[in-house]
């Protein structure tokens, strides 16, 4: 069960500080247990590239792996150097492959590069001639036009006899690039492709699907899945209920201002008070990825219609009004009873009551981008399963 307020006495620097993150690793745990289940009988990793998606690869990493994940996914090398000590015997597959003057690192840490390009390739076929065989995954572009080997190529390289004998790749993988959107028919043309692939390279295990493609069903799943933001609580396929929220982002309230009808609030007097109200100033902005976008009025840049965010505060869901700022974003609380808040009071910014993707469309953008934004000023607290 996620419970937000588990631990009743934070530590000294929580309870007193401008902006909080409280990170539910109990839910965490669970939400890689239910998508473990989707998964069916085929493994299932844990992506915790970003910093974990900005909630802390340490403890994020030790979670999962103690709720039994033993194949993870990382964005670059150095973080596959921390998550390491957290995941001591797991197998951790690093997204951006290997340039040279990291051989070291990936011998002695024991990471998998995957290799995306023709010039990567080459480079660790001598670094295995000289140094002995060590694992790696091929990443495929089956459509994506990101990374990976063109499919052309890497049917070439699977029938190629003359590869040097330490070449041992231990995954084939691919991405999809709309498995948010299950009626998408480039899904089917992404899966038969990869399954072209997956054939070629007999003997080899596969992986096509993060988070939206498990949904996608079975034939998406082949050998190991890598979910990523739906571990977090984010949504990974339109429409859908996202698993259990994970993370509640807070700000304190710095003051409680009442403002005359006609008065005009924030940065460029984009929004004119219409009655007698009550603001409330809150220690977080765009320097803590509340993002500018999300204010009130004033953002030309956002589109959509949006008519900006929303805060949480003594049962209350409360609009940000105009410009959020460098530290600062100003809630209308008039509508809250004047009893029920008070400076050093605490205003949700997202989390259970204030769903992570409900702000993030708010903002004109995605969970994925709030929550790897986060900024370095958050005082963090883990809930720990029992």
């Amino acid at each position: 069960m996620t419970d937000f307020d588990s631990d009743p006495s934070p530590s000294g620097d929580f309870d007193v500080a401008p902006v909080r993150l409280t990170v539910d690793l109990a839910a965490l745990s669970d939400n890689w247990r239910e998508m473990q289940r989707r998964s069916g009988r085929v493994r299932t990793a844990a992506v915790v590239k970003a910093d974990a998606y900005g909630l802390g690869i340490e403890d994020c990493g030790t979670a999962f792996y103690e709720a039994g994940a033993r194949d993870f996914f990382v964005a670059v090398a150095q973080e596959g150097v921390t998550l390491r000590s957290y995941a001591p015997d797991a197998r951790i597959y690093v997204l951006s492959g290997i340039w040279p003057g990291q051989e070291q690192m990936f011998f002695e840490n024991d990471l998998v590069p995957v290799l995306a390009s023709e010039e990567q390739l080459a480079f660790w076929m001598s670094v295995v001639s000289e140094h002995g065989d060590h694992p790696c995954a091929l990443q495929v572009d089956t459509g994506f036009n990101r990374l990976g080997l063109s499919f052309e190529d890497a049917l070439a390289l699977a029938g190629d006899v003359s590869r040097p004998a330490g070449f041992s790749p231990v995954l084939v993988l691919s991405h999809l690039h709309s498995g948010d959107n299950p009626a998408s028919p480039l899904n089917r043309q992404q899966l038969e492709l990869f399954q072209q692939v997956s054939a070629a390279f007999e003997g080899i295990e596969s992986s096509l699907s993060a988070s939206a493609g498990i949904f996608l069903g079975p034939e998406y799943h082949f050998d190991l899945t890598r979910p990523g933001i739906a571990l977090y609580g984010g949504e990974s396929v339109g429409g859908m209920m996202p698993l259990k929220p994970v993370v509640k982002a807070e700000a304190r309230v710095i003051q409680v201002r009442d403002a005359a009808a006609g008065g005009t609030v924030s940065y460029g007097a984009t929004h004119q008070l219409s009655r007698e109200s009550r603001l409330a100033i809150v220690s977080a902005g765009y320097a803590d990825g509340y993002l500018r976008s999300l204010s009130g009025s004033g953002v030309p840049i956002r589109t959509g219609g949006s008519s900006g965010a929303f805060g949480f505060i003594a049962g209350h869901r409360v609009p940000v009004i105009g410009r959020v700022t460098m530290d600062l974003t100003i809630f209308d609380v008039t509508d809250v009873p004047a009893s029920d808040i008070r400076t050093g009071d605490y205003i949700e910014l997202f989390g259970p009551n204030m769903p992570l993707d409900d702000v993030a469309r708010a903002a004109g953008t995605i969970g994925y981008e709030l929550l790897t934004g986060l900024g370095l000023r958050y005082e963090r607290r883990y809930i720990y399963p029992e």
